[in-house]
């Protein structure tokens, strides 16, 4: 399997996948996307209803691996990450109102949906690094949950510095100190002064710095890593396989701020998958609905919400997406992403959107909707989730067809976001054991203001430590 840049004047040809898990970003500041996309028939979905998940996520993310990754070495990875999740289905199915089922993805190390690709990428980047024998380090920016699963699944490692950058007061407490209690060598945490976006836009800086690029060895764990996606492909159709899927329609619901997560769903469908419908759930930040709605990408300010995971206004991967709808018109994609960024709004064509809207629905809820939403899934169904689930649910709940089962990601655990689920419930969720004692372990964050210069002074400070 080979790689293209989505933006097209990557100046290596076809790279393959060993080295665009390692590079992250392209050069040219475009996303990685498979030269060719995998088509699978019926009958082998139908074989793959069998396995079990570490093995059916063996077979999906070998597709995009190639022979970068040996297939025994991929399964061994596959099966050691998965053992560990706290669920024996890994990404359990729970019918939350007829025809409405919450596809649980918080089983992992951290509660959140990112664990199920983060875990197994740790494992991907001591694999290639020690073959190659380099060091990497990884510069990620969270709006929340991604920090703390890729801090769980890079710390101590031998082969890897790992940076994350936050925005300061705006993720949940339990969010921030999953990641400030991560204190191993080779971790550094930064608050940033602003918000994720601005977050997001200081990593692709850094990375447009050639000098400083190769100087630190610097490689992404965003679902801007292709990675990212390919590994979050496998529960999509584990849910439709255990369903009916490839006999039997179905259709997902996600809350979405990067577009990672429905972009690995819509792929699912791109390889195969019988999917009718993909339903995007918006907070109060709803540049996806609005655009979906009226072909309006037009960037506001970031509100806080009690679902900070989704405060974001650039969504990175939909370039990934606006790309296919291009026919893959890189020259297009990049002439069209470059305006966003200098105006602010997004002139997406009108037949590009109009192919999007035969797939893709969207909505979106306010704080005061979320914690309604939270409140009746749990008065009427028993069902307990957290602001980002909720807004899963109700989005799937928005759309449901009959006779087309509803599935909504439910990416998070109640416990993630304690505040929002007492005020719309009145409960108090228990973390797990494994981190009952979160709020009693030391910390560690470097707190700098959101420019480049600083953070990238910050990150040589750590690795001349390291």
């Amino acid at each position: 399997m080979h790689y293209r840049s989505t933006r097209g004047t990557e100046l290596s040809d076809s790279p393959g996948f060993a080295d665009i898990l390692l590079s992250g970003l392209a050069g040219d500041g475009g996303l990685y996307m498979p030269e060719a996309w995998p088509e699978l028939s019926p009958a082998v979905l139908r074989e793959w209803r069998a396995l079990p998940y570490a093995d059916l996520a063996t077979e999906t993310i070998g597709l995009f691996t190639g022979d970068d990754i040996a297939r025994p070495a991929l399964q061994e990875m596959c099966r050691d990450v998965y053992g560990t999740f706290r669920h024996q289905a890994v990404a359990p199915l729970c019918e939350v109102e007829d025809g409405l089922f919450a596809l649980e993805l918080f089983h992992g190390p951290t509660l959140a949906f990112k664990d199920m690709a983060m875990q197994l990428l740790g494992r991907m980047f001591q694999h290639v690094l020690q073959q190659r024998g380099q060091r990497a380090t990884i510069i990620g920016a969270t709006s929340g949950d991604t920090g703390s699963a890729a801090l769980e699944a890079f710390r101590g490692l031998e082969n890897v510095s790992i940076v994350i950058l936050h925005p300061e007061g705006r993720t949940s407490e339990v969010q921030r100190r999953q990641m400030t209690s991560v204190t191993d060598g080779n971790v550094l945490n930064i608050a940033v002064e602003g918000d994720f976006d601005l977050c997001q836009d200081l990593v692709k800086a850094m990375f447009a710095d050639e000098a400083f690029r190769r100087e630190v060895g610097l490689s992404a764990v965003n679902s801007i890593n292709w990675a990212r996606i390919a590994a979050q492909i496998p529960y999509y159709f584990r849910a439709a396989l255990a369903l009916g899927g490839p006999d039997r329609e179905v259709s997902f619901a996600v809350p979405t701020g990067n577009f990672g997560n429905i972009l690995a769903a819509w792929s699912a469908r791109r390889m195969g998958l019988p999917v009718r419908r993909l339903c995007v759930g918006s907070n109060q930040n709803d540049i996806l609905t609005r655009f979906l709605l009226n072909n309006d990408m037009s960037m506001r300010n970031v509100e806080p919400s009690l679902s900070p995971s989704m405060d974001i206004q650039v969504s990175s991967n939909f370039e990934r997406l606006l790309f296919e709808m291009l026919d893959r018109d890189a020259a297009r994609c990049s002439a069209i992403m470059k305006e966003f960024r200098a105006t602010g709004h997004m002139a997406v064509p009108h037949d590009a959107w109009q192919a999007m809207r035969d797939v893709f629905e969207g909505t979106a809820f306010d704080d005061a909707q979320t914690l309604e939403a939270m409140k009746t899934f749990h008065d009427q169904s028993r069902y307990l989730a957290d602001p980002h689930t909720a807004i899963g649910l109700a989005t799937g709940a928005r759309f449901r067809e009959a006779g087309i089962p509803m599935i909504a990601a439910a990416t998070a655990h109640p416990a993630k976001f304690p505040d929002a689920v007492r005020q719309a419930t009145g409960l108090e969720p228990s973390l797990p054991p494994h981190l009952a004692d979160l709020f009693s372990r030391p910390e560690r964050c470097t707190r700098r203001p959101g420019e480049l210069a600083a953070i990238e002074e910050a990150v040589r400070a750590h690795l001349h430590r390291a």
